[in-house]
């Protein structure tokens, strides 16, 4: 384990050295499939996603698939540390995408490895996807529908200190317009269509979603971009604002919206209507496998590719949430050959029925 733990290492730092942004994952993927070569793994490749099967995979048995990420956001202005450097100082590892979500993926990828030749009573399969921070087309889920995969479990890797998110929230992000009556600034003519915005917005401030959550908590609708006025003197009669919403288990994202357009004057143009809540029951035989080993259990406030799987399914990975997309950026190596040990200590001897 001491020579594998040096190698997703240094795995993590060729991924980190090498820029991969959402649909730009070309090299990042080459260099995956590369690192299963040398260690006699056979791997398939669907765009930029890398795919691998466990050497005793049989069609009869449950299969589990454990997928994390390689692509990444910007890097972004601020940086004192070099963003593409994988610099390591004491024990941490520094570069955009450590944390979010190399960390998790070369955990996942080591502990793949260690059991790649075992005789487990389900099928394990790795995916290092491309896609997650755009959620674009061509990432997981052009996998799981290409491959027919059906999985029973899924462990996907994000970072959550490996303590085990049972429940994520949904996600709709909606682009609202407000119209109204262009005129002259000086003159009390027209109606100001930025002002029906900013109406709708209080509104949706105010709101309270009255069916909480035990385990996510209250759905928050919050808006997070507004356009509107092309010059000082002309009132304008467009308005463009984006709402940004977190939907708990107790609302479909149809019913947030229908709320949404009987308290606002926009009209209400959502960009996706798949990105529901997900999660697993509590009493699942890997959330009990979980809590023998210490983890906590939460619901998360962001999304993942988890959502892209009708299976159970949990996040779980090393590093911590609030390092992601920050600058300088950057994740504990301990931390990622902990999650090793971890991951292993939640796979073997789990069953699944």
């Amino acid at each position: 384990m001491t020579q594998l733990n040096n190698d997703i290492i240094s795995l993590l730092q060729l991924l980190v050295q090498t820029r991969s942004y959402s649909g730009e994952e070309s090299q990042t993927a080459d260099h995956i499939q590369h690192w299963l070569a040398q260690r006699g793994i056979t791997t398939s490749r669907l765009h930029n996603n890398v795919i691998a099967k466990n050497l005793h995979y049989q069609d009869d048995l449950p299969t589990v698939i454990l997928n994390s990420h390689h692509d990444t956001v910007l890097i972004g202005e601020g940086w004192t540390k070099d963003p593409l450097g994988a610099h390591i100082d004491g024990d941490r590892l520094y570069g955009r995408g450590s944390n979010d979500a190399g960390g998790s993926l070369v955990a996942l990828i080591g502990t793949f490895t260690s059991l790649y030749k075992a005789e487990l009573p389900y099928n394990l399969v790795l995916i290092a996807s491309a896609e997650e921070e755009n959620f674009g087309p061509l990432g997981v889920s052009s996998v799981l529908e290409e491959y027919g995969l059906q999985p029973d479990l899924g462990i996907i890797g994000e970072p959550t200190e490996m303590h085990l998110a049972i429940a994520e929230k949904g996600l709709i992000v909606i682009d609202a317009t407000t119209k109204g009556v262009s005129g002259h600034a000086a003159r009390d003519v027209g109606t100001n269509a930025l002002y029906l915005a900013c109406e709708d917005i209080q509104r949706i401030r105010d709101h309270q979603w009255s069916k909480t959550s035990d385990v996510l908590g209250a759905t928050k609708t919050t808006v997070t971009q507004i356009q509107s006025g092309h010059q000082h003197n002309v009132i304008p009669d467009d308005c463009s604002y984006v709402i940004d919403c977190r939907v708990n288990e107790n609302y479909s994202l149809h019913e947030v919206l229908r709320q949404l357009e009987g308290m606002t004057h926009a009209t209400l143009t959502p960009r996706s209507l798949k990105w529901s809540p997900s999660g697993i029951n509590p009493d699942h035989p890997i959330v009990k496998q979980g809590q023998m080993l210490g983890r906590r259990l939460f619901g998360s406030p962001t999304l993942s590719d988890q959502v892209h799987f009708s299976c159970p399914t949990i996040k779980v990975g090393p590093g911590k949430s609030e390092r992601s997309h920050t600058i300088d950026e950057f994740i504990y190596v301990n931390e990622v050959m902990e999650a090793v040990q971890i991951y292993r200590e939640l796979l073997i001897g789990l069953d699944l029925g």
